[in-house]
């Protein structure tokens, strides 16, 4: 057996990161992931192939159709006759005018898991915002919490943070209506939204001050103390501590015992209260060393701490070495190409990289003949494909 998810057949309608991350994980684990595509193909493609495309693409096959023809629409009719997982993340509407709604594809194939991706919700005054991450990192409260401490700027974090938690998202809420299905026999609608996603996944510590009605003016007491990266003499470490053994551990390396019982930092809810000012008292003195020395020395205490690598740093990392996490393949279009391999490994059923990410339209043949097409029947499909997507 090749992946957990061997014989479930997913048909991705998305495009850009969301969405084809989600499939992309899917496709790793063993499903047959076809992505249908437009003439024009994802836009993240950017006319052929980019790293980025690759990285939420690989595992995947291509068909490329137009849903707006007869001959697209005809081809993606038959593909959900034989399908498990339908996944699209067009704006809300937009799936039901195509002809390809939940309701629709239900008629064709009654235990199909639909899963709808939406930026912000199928209702409520935003829904017809055009949505990329950084909207949903402004609305989700995400921005706030990186506020520059100084000045009060809210920030961005610099990596496409909503649409791949989303991501995550996606693929564990498939894979439990996959559960659903096979154990009782039904499919169903799946929605999700960006918004809701990244409010979640912010919930347990960037919103805790909100947990408590009524009490919430303490609520942003966490996110005005600095981070937890301190400067070194030759570089950046990090370093934090949660709990009282961690806390005093970290007192003794820095030689400073009476911060033990400072009333400050005697416990963690006090140390909380104060973290500026302790954070600040312990980043004067790591500055005073190597990261190397500190870094040994807390180690030694079981004190939390890590080199802050650059990414390059991170390629030869020996940690990343140890658990073969970085691997290779020879990407078409692009050459040879590094990728993280799938981070969950399976005992007995293994996920990896399958394939390379295809090209547009790379499978179409092949797909039609697993539909049951002869040569002459795909060859005139083909062509009427070509005369939809020049019009």
């Amino acid at each position: 057996m090749s992946g957990p998810l061997q014989g479930v057949r997913v048909l991705d309608l998305t495009s850009v990161v969301s969405g084809p991350n989600a499939t992309m994980m899917l496709a790793d684990q063993g499903a047959d992931v076809i992505k249908v595509e437009t003439p024009g193909g994802d836009i993240m493609r950017r006319g052929g192939f980019t790293p980025g495309f690759v990285s939420s693409n690989r595992s995947k096959r291509s068909i490329a159709v137009d849903l707006k023809q007869p001959t697209g629409a005809g081809i993606l009719r038959r593909l959900i006759a034989t399908a498990d997982v339908l996944v699209q993340n067009f704006r809300p509407g937009v799936a039901d005018r195509l002809g390809f709604g939940e309701a629709a594809a239900r008629a064709i194939r009654p235990d199909l898991v639909y899963v709808s991706i939406s930026g912000v919700g199928e209702t409520g005054p935003y829904i017809r915002k055009r949505v990329y991450d950084p909207v949903i990192q402004a609305l989700s409260g995400l921005a706030d919490i990186q506020r520059n401490v100084e000045t009060g700027r809210p920030q961005m974090i610099r990596t496409l943070i909503a649409d791949k938690t989303t991501a995550l998202v996606a693929a564990q809420a498939i894979t439990a209506a996959l559960y659903n299905k096979a154990v009782r026999g039904e499919g169903q609608h799946v929605r999700l939204a960006m918004l809701d996603a990244v409010v979640a996944y912010l919930w347990p510590e960037g919103m805790a001050g909100y947990s408590l009605v009524g009490q919430e003016e303490v609520a942003d007491r966490a996110q005005s103390a600095p981070d937890l990266v301190f400067r070194t003499r030759d570089g950046y470490i990090a370093v934090g501590t949660v709990s009282d053994a961690e806390w005093r551990g970290l007192c003794r390396v820095l030689e400073k015992p009476e911060w033990i019982d400072d009333p400050r930092f005697r416990t963690p809810s006090v140390r909380s209260a104060n973290a500026a000012a302790r954070l600040s008292l312990v980043g004067e003195m790591l500055a005073q060393g190597d990261g190397a020395d500190w870094l040994a020395r807390l180690d030694e205490a079981e004190v939390p701490c890590a080199p802050v690598l650059t990414r390059r740093e991170l390629l030869a990392d020996p940690q990343v070495a140890a658990n073969g996490l970085i691997v290779e393949f020879d990407q078409p279009g692009l050459g040879r190409i590094r990728q993280a391999r799938p981070a969950a490994r399976f005992e007995r059923t293994p996920a990896e990289i399958r394939r390379p990410a295809p090209a547009i339209g790379e499978h179409t043949s092949e797909i039609l003949a697993e539909l049951g097409d002869d040569e002459a029947k795909i060859s005139a499909t083909v062509a009427a494909l070509e005369r939809e997507a020049a019009r």
